[in-house]
């Protein structure tokens, strides 16, 4: 994993200076342009490695900053990443709780060497209208004309239970392998709702799309619900397949803002596997 990300990386050393733009001068344009009151108080909206005073060569926007998404930033040229959620494994990246873990070392170090900066954008990205995580799954889903009211829930052509999923994994341009269902395959559809908790599972649609939930909680009501005789089916979908998609509407918002480099979108890959 070393060898292949250092040897990546020449690209980025030799292009390092090439660009006219720093990461400062990124995030300055990010806040004055997002035309609401920047959040002052987050504490996930900030640099994560690396520091304002970096040249920056290219950027690339994603959900998270893991080993492979920083390989593929490498070899695209591009030396600042702005994720969506943690890169170093915690809501708030908590550097206390892993400083002595060899592979926070391992993963700083590496980053470091190849004169990468990180910086992250979560709520400010929610807090935008329209939010872009919403956008972006609405745009990628090609949902836009089916929203019922918001950005959350929708109104779609007549499919089942079974085709929904099947869409969902054709569709999603992470590469999910991660898509479960409780319900009947041949459950009629035509409404649905994305949701993370039992707020959203309780809710009256055909279908419920849960991202990031809980097993001991969100499981377990789905399949009393549909044990119980309720004509309702449930679609998990990792944390990735949902938000993932609204970094590339984010991208495309920012690309005119920094003429000086390219901006690019590379999805955050689901890398497990089921036997």
């Amino acid at each position: 994993m070393a060898g292949a990300t250092l040897a990546a990386g020449k690209l980025a050393i030799a292009q390092q200076g090439k660009g006219s733009i720093t990461a400062g001068e990124v995030v300055d344009r990010i806040k004055k342009n997002l035309g609401i009151p920047w959040n002052d108080k987050t504490y996930r909206d900030t640099y994560k490695i690396g520091d304002p005073s970096m040249p920056v060569t290219g950027i690339v926007t994603t959900f998270g900053t893991n080993f492979s998404l920083m390989e593929k930033a490498i070899k695209a040229g591009a030396n600042m990443i702005i994720p969506h959620e943690p890169t170093f494994w915690s809501d708030a990246d908590l550097v206390d709780l892993v400083k002595d873990d060899p592979l926070y070392k391992y993963k700083l170090d590496d980053a470091t060497k190849n004169h990468m900066v990180v910086w992250r954008i979560h709520d400010d990205a929610h807090a935008h209208k329209p939010d872009f995580i919403m956008q972006g799954w609405n745009e990628g889903l090609k949902w836009v004309p089916y929203k019922m009211g918001n950005d959350r829930s929708w109104k779609l052509p007549p499919t089942t239970l079974d085709g929904l999923a099947k869409y969902l994994d054709k569709t999603l341009p992470s590469g999910t392998k991660s898509i479960r269902v409780i319900g009947d395959p041949k459950l009629p559809v035509t409404t649905a709702v994305i949701g993370r908790n039992l707020t959203s599972l309780t809710q009256d649609f055909d279908a419920v799309i849960c991202s990031d939930s809980r097993e001991y909680e969100c499981f377990e009501y789905s399949r009393d619900a549909v044990k119980a005789g309720v004509k309702r089916g449930y679609i998990y979908i990792s944390h990735e397949a949902f938000e993932d998609v609204g970094m590339q509407a984010f991208a495309n918002w920012l690309k005119p803002l920094v003429p000086e480099v390219p901006v690019q979108y590379i999805p955050t890959t689901d890398e497990f596997w089921s036997v």
